[in-house]
């Protein structure tokens, strides 16, 4: 597949979806899609609010039928929220499976990612429908695992959504669409940026288990989460590959630690992407308070500069780049305006559209590529080697094929308790120079 057909593929299918004559007229009164939620927190229940939102959108109604979490009382209170039944609000580490035993036909999966292949495995085998939240692994054989049940997916003819809402944002889509035209001249080299900080801090409460903490203090830890580069950069990496129309065959970068007071995680990261053909990619991603603060793309073109979402600068001139065609939404039955453009909700509008045509939507290997791009970024900046993307999807006996974090996600799923990773360290790259360590 060449780059224009790489770009095409993943951005004119999701235009042309959402831009799809409305079948609800030919729909034998409503459909009450029946959802489950993995996952109750901030971002699950915001999630399953979109996802209600589309439906209604649609036409058609959806509703929580069950609900799951590693701490029971997150999972009751969201099925009282949404109106679920408590018996189908299931707690622990092996909640996810109770949820795949009940009559749901799509399942949201927002858990920390360590999670999400062995729950995205277990949803597609149990022949659902799958929202699943980025990134999706955190580590070399995750990336593998669900790689294998996206390709399932595929033959199950089962969606398979990611929350890589980039991918259905009109600016988005209308970029990524000139770019395939030809419209936007070739991508020849540019960087990207996720610059904030560190979004929160839980600290150990009495009585907890190594499992609990790691659970709630789940963005600090990158056994849970992979590190910020790969739990938040990824949407970034992700409109890279996107628009430029493959992947990296390398990484090289580095970072440190320095400020964080939780986990075992890097303050920062700075990669070079080599996607090949003379094309890098600078990739800027940090967690500092009082610094200055930025998340966004910008890239070089053959003639301009193209800014992610944004404009496409020629010579100092915009050049206006043609809207790509919109759903119209009757927003006469209540459905606020604002979601009409709303990439969070649009995510999950095509989602259901695709289930309701038969035309379903996998979008498994575009997020599992750019996740494996972000691991594959914190393995050079950890280790302080350059890093194949065949390194981690092939070749066996590299060292980096399983170099996986532990605990793993089955782990917490046994009866003792998961070993805790030490806390306040980091990994050290390189080795000690000698000639230095004299001087003291």
């Amino acid at each position: 597949m060449n780059r224009r057909e790489f770009v095409k593929s993943s951005a004119v299918m999701s235009a042309m979806m959402a831009a799809a004559p409305s079948i609800v007229g030919a729909q034998e009164g409503k459909k009450i899609f029946k959802v489950a939620l993995i996952a109750c927190g901030g971002r699950g229940k915001g999630a399953a609010k979109q996802l209600l939102m589309a439906a209604k959108m649609l036409g058609h109604e959806a509703k929580i039928v069950a609900t799951a979490d590693f701490f029971i009382e997150k999972a009751q209170a969201a099925a009282k929220e949404f109106g679920g039944d408590e018996k189908f609000a299931f707690g622990g580490a092996n909640s996810y499976k109770e949820v795949m035993k009940t009559d749901c036909e799509i399942v949201i999966l927002a858990a920390p990612p360590y999670v999400r292949p062995l729950h995205t495995a277990a949803a597609i085998e149990a022949g659902k429908h799958v929202f699943a939240e980025k990134p999706v692994a955190v580590d070399p054989a995750g990336i593998r695992q669900f790689l294998a049940a996206a390709a399932k997916a595929k033959e199950k003819k089962l969606a398979l959504v990611a929350g890589t809402q980039r991918r259905h944002q009109w600016s988005y889509l209308r970029q990524a669409k000139a770019l395939a035209e030809g419209k936007i001249s070739k991508i020849v080299g540019g960087a990207i940026y996720w610059n904030g900080t560190v979004p929160f801090v839980r600290p150990r409460l009495p009585g907890m288990t190594n499992a609990a903490y790691l659970a709630n203090n789940w963005v600090n830890w990158t056994e849970v989460n992979g590190d910020h580069i790969v739990e938040q950069h990824v949407h970034n990496i992700d409109v890279a590959n996107w628009f430029i129309g493959r992947y990296p065959k390398t990484a090289t970068g580095f970072g440190a630690r320095n400020r964080r007071v939780s986990g075992n995680q890097y303050d920062f990261f700075s990669i070079d992407f080599d996607y090949g053909e003379g094309v890098h990619i600078h990739s800027m991603c940090r967690q500092i308070a009082g610094c200055s603060n930025f998340v966004g793309e910008k890239f070089r073109t053959i003639d301009g500069e193209l800014t992610g979402g944004g404009k496409y600068m020629v010579n100092g001139q915009e050049v206006k780049i043609e809207e790509v065609e919109q759903p119209k939404f009757d927003f006469s039955t209540g459905v606020d305006p604002k979601e009409g453009g709303n990439p969070y909700t649009i995510e999950h509008y095509d989602l259901l559209k695709g289930i309701l045509t038969g035309n379903v939507l996998n979008e498994g290997e575009n997020v599992a590529h750019s996740t494996a791009c972000a691991i594959m970024g914190r393995l050079s900046a950890y280790t302080g080697l350059t890093v194949r993307m065949s390194d981690i999807l092939e070749n066996k006996e590299s060292p980096f094929y399983n170099m996986n974090c532990v605990p793993a996600a089955i782990d917490f799923e046994g009866a003792a308790d998961v070993v805790l990773p030490q806390e306040n360290t980091a990994p050290r790259p390189g080795k000690d120079d000698e000639r230095f360590l004299k001087l003291g």
